[in-house]
């Protein structure tokens, strides 16, 4: 199987857009889940993040890796029977598209509707297994020494300048 861009360019084009969403490229929204579920897994268990980090890394090779051999060079015999996308089959495909593209750049709409449900089972979750948010500890932070030596020969030459 090669070659499907020439033979179907809309489907290739609808093919483009879920692939990079699976990926998780920006803006669309593969990306807003991928990095949810990252981020949270970090504070968490760093290194199933990293291990998750690492899946997310092997699925875009490979993605693109697929998009390449079955839509790029010359198109197989065996394509040439491959038939583009009917109005139809588009029309269909159209508010997927739509959402994917929405969900990523907007996706307040999408986490605002489901922020209930998510505290209502975290609540569920921390009651049955006793688990207790950790309370953030206050770092004091010195200022380090260059500074002070930099404040205190800026007011000494605003004194000597008086």
């Amino acid at each position: 199987m090669r070659g499907l861009q020439k033979v179907a360019p809309i489907f290739a084009v609808v093919f483009t857009v879920v692939m990079l969403s699976s990926i998780g490229v920006p803006g669309l929204n593969g990306f807003v889940g991928e990095f949810l579920i990252l981020t949270g897994t970090f504070l968490t268990a760093r290194w199933w993040a990293v291990v998750a980090a690492a899946g997310v890394i092997l699925a875009a090779l490979y993605l693109l890796w697929a998009y390449q051999r079955v839509f790029h060079g010359e198109p197989d015999e065996a394509n040439q029977s491959f038939r583009e996308l009917s109005l139809r089959e588009g029309l269909v495909l159209l508010p997927m598209i739509a959402a994917i593209f929405f969900c990523g750049v907007y996706p307040k709409a999408m986490l605002d509707r489901i922020e209930p449900s998510v505290k209502a089972l975290l609540a569920h979750v921390e009651e049955q297994t006793g688990y207790e948010e950790p309370v953030p500890v206050a770092v004091p932070v010195s200022e380090p020494e260059h500074a002070k030596d930099t404040e205190h020969a800026a007011e000494t030459e605003h004194k000597e300048g008086e």
